[in-house]
């Protein structure tokens, strides 16, 4: 993380990205896991912006089931742009709290107003690089990285084969739980960092909690079985504040409905805390 001391905490409750409901309760499931006194007690200053008014339309729009609610989720990404870039344009660190993972191209479009070269960081237990030609559900929070990096719809600008396709194309470095298994998070970590800051103005971290194992965060809407364990996603946070190269975050498809007594929304605020400063000793 930056040398800053002040979070500006954008909620985006957002569910049209995604086939499940509920994930749109995710920012309220973080805040009653007490993500801003969590931060708090880190010495931070939170100033929680509240969440931006998302509406559900009667109908998938214009564009039909290919890109369900294209018109929507651009409307609330373009407003989240600009939430985002205004918390940067005051040195604030933009933490944007979701909702589905179609928001993530929204935060990483206001983080480069200020940092046109700006790394990313994802995880996720999906690649997300689906576009309408290759998604088989036509859900947009399957193609939020491939948006962020100018593919996709005008509009908008685990692997399927369009997927694969894609990140051999973009010369995309995947670690997958075979490389964490094989050579340890550390290293995984290491490396993801190396390539993710080297001639960049700062990291974005997108974190989809079902990254991780269901048995740590069950409350999600498509888990795999098979994800980080809890520890290794700290250790990853961890790695990451060390670094010190992270310049903005969102943390994504936390959903309530599906949980066990708010237990992935506490997971995803220990991992934001140990991300933001938070140390065992």
């Amino acid at each position: 993380m930056e040398k800053t001391k002040t979070i500006s905490l954008i909620g985006v409750p957002i569910d049209l990205g995604a086939d499940r409901r509920g994930v749109d309760m995710g920012p309220s499931a973080l805040r009653v896991a007490s993500l801003a006194p969590r931060l708090e007690q880190l010495g931070l200053t939170v100033i929680d912006e509240g969440d931006l008014v998302v509406r559900r339309p009667n109908g998938y729009g214009e564009y039909g089931p290919k890109l369900k609610f294209l018109e929507e989720i651009g409307r609330v990404c373009d407003e989240l742009h600009r939430e985002v870039a205004a918390a940067v344009g005051r040195g604030r660190f933009p933490l944007v709290i979701g909702g589905d993972h179609s928001l993530a191209f929204g935060t990483i479009a206001g983080v480069m107003q200020h940092k046109r070269r700006l790394g990313v960081i994802w995880f996720d237990a999906h690649a997300d690089l689906n576009c309408a030609g290759t998604s088989p559900s036509g859900n947009i929070h399957g193609m939020s990285l491939a948006i962020a990096l100018g593919r996709g719809h005008p509009r908008l600008t685990s692997i399927d084969p369009g997927e694969r396709e894609l990140i051999r194309e973009l010369g995309i470095k995947v670690f997958s739980m075979h490389d964490i298994d094989r050579l340890g998070m550390t290293r995984v970590m290491e490396e993801a960092i190396r390539i993710a800051a080297d001639g960049t103005d700062g990291v974005h971290l997108s974190l989809d909690v079902d990254g991780l194992d269901p048995e740590e965060a069950p409350g999600v809407g498509t888990p795999v079985i098979g994800g980080m364990t809890y520890r290794e996603g700290h250790l990853a946070m961890e790695l990451l504040l060390e670094a010190g190269c992270v310049v903005s975050a969102d943390v994504v498809e936390v959903n309530p409905t599906l949980d066990h007594r708010n237990k992935t929304a506490k997971v995803a605020v220990e991992l934001v805390a140990s991300l933001l400063g938070e140390r065992i000793l």
